[in-house]
């Protein structure tokens, strides 16, 4: 075993401490005023959570509690729901390093059914893109900049260290670099990676992806950068 694994197995332990006792603030005071929160979700469409060559039963699971803050944050008065969704071309740059997923016009890129589902889906605002990042190319910041009032983007999606990284932390840089008085909180128990094991990425010719591993340092590293890390929303 290298030197630097083991010489990491302090830090690891400190980061599961950290995770283990995330605080659970009340989504009652993080959503004060209502009128000045955003959820925005990254990606909880079809094609990462029920079909395709990407969909991962790990990110299946956050459906649930995302959908349950959907409806407390809409019942405290919370309008803003923003659906950034993964809609890339049939030739897409991005499929050079992904396997073709969730191409534009097809069911994996719908939104899951719960949240069609749920009675104010059409008032949610639906932001496609062509990458992994929301912030480029899309309508995000177009809808930031019309709407300045908002201060607190709670964010939640999939996956932890790939669009949901990627969104938090364009919030929270773009708000630095312009000096802007933004909250932007990320609840730990709406947010997934997926997994692969070394030997099945082996089998497959793939690269292997430790999720429970990646989920935590990725969320330790948007902490890093002033990002509001917590367990959930309670």
């Amino acid at each position: 075993m290298s030197q630097w694994i083991t010489a990491a197995q302090p830090f690891l332990q400190y980061i599961d401490q950290w995770f283990n006792n995330l605080p659970a603030p009340k989504l009652a005071q993080v959503a004060a005023p209502p009128s000045a929160t955003a959820i925005v979700s990254v990606d909880v469409i079809n094609g990462f959570c029920y079909q395709g060559p990407l969909a991962s039963e790990r990110v299946r699971r956050i459906i649930e509690p995302i959908v349950g803050l959907f409806q407390r944050a809409w019942d405290l008065g919370v309008r803003h729901i923003l659906l950034t969704q993964d809609t890339p071309d049939p030739q897409a740059k991005e499929f050079a390093q992904f396997p073709p997923h969730c191409v534009r016009g097809t069911e994996e890129a719908e939104p899951v059914p719960e949240f069609k589902a749920l009675p104010f889906f059409d008032q949610m605002v639906q932001i496609a893109k062509n990458s992994i990042h929301s912030g480029l190319n899309t309508g995000l910041q177009d809808w930031i900049e019309a709407h300045p009032q908002v201060g607190t983007f709670i964010v939640v999606g999939d996956c932890t260290d790939l669009c949901t990284y990627q969104l938090a932390m364009h919030l929270r840089l773009e708000a630095n670099a312009r000096q802007l008085d933004r909250r932007v909180v990320v609840p730990a128990n709406c947010v997934e990676t997926y997994h692969m094991a070394v030997e099945t990425a082996r089998e497959l010719g793939a690269v292997p992806h430790e999720g429970d591993l990646l989920h935590r340092i990725f969320l330790y590293h948007m902490m890093l950068n002033g990002i509001e890390v917590v367990a959930a929303l309670s």
